[in-house]
């Protein structure tokens, strides 16, 4: 059975939850080989390979931490030339997609982003994809070379599937280019509890409605009653209500979640781009008529500032 190579997302040697999804995924057209670098690399090996790595190639060296990206396309693409996949998967972070799109360029390959499930074809594996502003679904794929795939978050259930796992070292030789851009500073994000918005099962989003930075209190404490993360428009963003990194939306965060919450938000397209692939998907608003409804699994028409809170109770006397 062919080899297919998986990036590893890790912190520390802590293995992110979209690595172990794509794992499930490579499963199903190979079997998954797993390339972790940098600070912590040997410790993912359990992990990966209890959801199904049969090796796992792992490096460390300075550069991986102390310049960007280019350091990891050379590890990437010696993994590449060690093993000869079938497939290539990474993650679908801002980072995973760069990675991605400058491997295919060096080793002459076709590119799907931002995929949304993936099965195995006769002349080759077979993304889904959500595309034009989420207005098409389409099934993809890559006509020329080996394909390399960024896969998005939430796209695929975690199974567990143990493997060898067996550990070997990467050979990697730092091109010229991975010293170019160097890291000057980090600055450590502060924390808020909550799961981060990209990978998070359920996201509750707060729109225009809210009517105020104030007022996302509301939308916060329905978060935190559900575990879930806070999510924002591209109008509650650009009014200053919540930050940047929260929206959701062509110009934001793309999200796919098993629960999608949107309150007091219109969906405009440029909105649901960023969250139409959710699986389960609620809207509060009290404009009937408002194009979000045209999208939902379940409306519910009325002021979100009496069905939020009324909604966080209920939640909270059923979990105590």
């Amino acid at each position: 059975m062919a080899e297919v190579l998986v990036y590893v997302d890790h912190v520390d040697g802590a293995v992110r939850k979209p690595t172990l999804e794509l794992l499930t995924l490579a499963r199903r057209i190979g079997e998954p080989v797993a390339v972790a670098l940098g600070a912590g690399a040997e410790n993912t090996a359990a992990a990966l390979a209890e959801h199904g790595a049969v090796k796992v190639l792992t490096h460390d060296a300075a550069e991986y931490g102390d310049y960007l990206v280019v350091p990891k396309v050379d590890a990437l693409q010696a993994a590449y030339e060690a093993v000869s996949p079938a497939a290539v998967l990474v993650p679908s972070s801002a980072e995973g997609k760069e990675i991605a799109a400058r491997l295919a360029v060096r080793i002459g390959s076709g590119i799907i982003t931002d995929a949304t499930d993936l099965e195995a074809g006769d002349e080759g594996p077979v993304a889904t994809q959500s595309v034009f502003a989420a207005s098409f679904t389409t099934k993809t794929r890559v006509s020329k070379g080996t394909p390399v795939i960024t896969v998005k978050p939430n796209s695929a259930a975690v199974e567990a599937a143990p493997a060898a796992g067996t550990v070997e070292a990467l050979a990697v030789t730092f091109s010229d280019k991975a010293t170019g851009t160097k890291v000057t500073a980090r600055t450590p994000r502060e924390s808020t509890g909550r799961p981060e918005l990209t990978e998070a099962a359920i996201v509750v989003s707060g729109g225009r409605g809210v009517n105020g930075a104030d007022n996302f209190a509301i939308i916060e404490a329905l978060a935190d009653s559900l575990g879930a993360a806070v999510g924002a428009s591209r109008a509650a963003v650009d009014a200053g209500w919540y930050p940047h990194s929260n929206q959701v939306g062509q110009t934001g965060k793309s999200v796919s979640p098993q629960l999608y919450i949107a309150n007091g938000i219109s969906g405009a397209i440029q909105h649901r781009a960023g969250m139409q692939t959710s699986k389960t998907i609620v809207a509060v608003n009290k404009d009937a008529e408002a194009p979000i409804f045209d999208l939902v699994d379940y409306g519910v028409v009325g002021d979100l500032f009496d069905v939020v809170p009324q909604l966080t109770e209920e939640v909270n006397s059923r979990k105590g």
